[in-house]
């Protein structure tokens, strides 16, 4: 059973990898902020969290999965697309990409906690049948600790981990000590809840064990 991530993000293919799963890997052609300010204009409103990323979650894999039939229509396997988002009180704290918002977030979050919002698409690629699809969101909350010091901060940002990922945070590298408590499969908090992607898989007809990888 092959497997395709529709995604460069090295948190997702090393999840995949410890769970057994040596996926290729495409880079989905999305414009995420266009397709969410068409999507919102057209509703007349703002997506909540989970809407947001269930929304580009599946915009990621039906690209993929197109260019993939497309371009190999032998393909018999999956197509993995997904999206996080991390929200606290409300407000979409995204990849902070500079030390002084990272350093600004660690202040605010500290000794509070937040929700994880992972969007999830999986396409079933055949050939010869039409593609068909399974999608789901899921949400995990993390709650930081509140002795996080002022040089602790500066230190875990200084080594760059925090500014390229949602949330200014991990829980599978230096971020994790930092970290009291995680409610919900932790998983989706490093890319994409597991649990979620097996029962995807399930319903797509295929047993979860088919998808990892012979040594």
């Amino acid at each position: 059973m092959r497997v395709c991530l529709a995604s460069t993000s090295p948190a997702r293919l090393m999840l995949l990898r410890q769970a057994g799963i040596d996926p290729e890997t495409v880079a989905p052609d999305v414009d995420e902020e266009a397709v969410i300010a068409a999507v919102e204009a057209a509703e007349n409103r703002p997506l909540e969290p989970a809407e947001y990323v269930l929304l580009l979650a599946r915009r990621k894999a039906a690209d993929v999965a197109a260019r993939v039939a497309a371009d190999d229509p032998s393909f018999d396997g999956l197509v993995i697309g997904g999206d996080s988002m991390f929200v606290l009180d409300g407000q979409i704290l995204g990849k902070p990409y500079t030390p002084e918002v990272a350093t600004a977030r660690w202040q605010q979050m500290r000794g509070r906690t937040g929700i994880l919002h992972s969007g999830h698409s999986i396409y079933r690629l055949q050939p010869g049948a039409s593609p068909v699809e399974a999608h789901a969101s899921a949400e995990a909350s993390v709650t930081f600790a509140a002795d996080v010091t002022d040089d602790e901060i500066a230190a875990y940002v200084a080594t760059g981990e925090p500014l390229l990922v949602a949330g200014a945070f991990t829980i599978d590298s230096l971020g994790g000590p930092f970290i009291d408590r995680v409610d919900g499969d932790p998983s989706t908090v490093v890319g994409m809840s597991l649990s979620t992607l097996r029962r995807l898989v399930r319903e797509l007809g295929v047993r979860w064990t088919d998808t990892w990888t012979s040594s």
